[in-house]
């Protein structure tokens, strides 16, 4: 499939050819939402903790009598039921990284790629740069190309010039090709591709 390929100022300087193996598959919403959630998962980082009423540091020794005070029969003031004592089944640390076949990352990069692709929300651009790093220039440019909620992938790190004005623009991100993930595609209204990355991402999901 043939798409135009734009520069910064919006204008038109030329034409790439996507691959249908990458960009044209069926959207899966079942594989989009396993690997949006392994990836939610691995960035967990599993340290909360909280102690038991064996692990509080209080006394052990009844504080009351049994019987003929009138109140409840309490023993330890470690229970959960008290104001300094244990947590009952709190949080402990843990793993929450899930399994994930290789494969099936794969095919839920493609189909983000390809529903941006059949939503009209995927742009080609001809390369990212800009002359200055000037926050307010990028802003104009991505005005005139219709663009707000943006996330941009580059075929290697980006121009230091265009990632110096984006990072202070909210909705605005910027990606080498290596990093592109399904998350962050799907959380930006639209994608924006140099036309190198749009090669390297079909050389590697291919």
């Amino acid at each position: 499939m043939e798409l135009p390929v734009r520069n910064l100022r919006g204008e038109e300087v030329g034409t790439i050819e996507l691959d249908e193996a990458v960009f044209g598959v069926p959207v899966r919403v079942d594989i989009l939402h396993r690997v949006v959630r392994w990836q939610l998962a691995k960035r967990r980082r599993g340290t909360a903790s909280t102690k038991s009423r064996s692990e509080v540091n209080r006394t052990k020794k009844k504080w009351y009598r049994q019987k003929g005070t009138g109140r409840a029969r309490h023993g330890s003031r470690n229970a959960p039921i008290f104001v300094g004592g244990g947590v009952a089944h709190g949080p402990k640390p843990r793993d929450w990284s899930l399994d994930l076949p290789k494969k099936v990352r794969r095919l839920g990069l493609k189909c983000a790629l390809s529903d941006r692709l059949k939503e009209g929300r995927l742009v080609v651009l001809d390369e990212a740069r800009l002359e200055e790093p000037k926050t307010r220039l990028l802003v104009e440019r991505l005005r005139g190309l219709g663009l707000a909620d943006v996330l941009f992938v580059t075929e290697g790190e980006p121009e230091r010039n265009f990632a110096l004005a984006a990072r202070n623009i909210p909705r605005v991100q910027v990606l080498p090709q290596i990093g592109a993930n399904v998350y962050d595609i799907l959380r930006h209204e639209h994608l924006v591709l140099t036309r190198a990355a749009a090669k390297q991402l079909e050389e590697r999901l291919r």
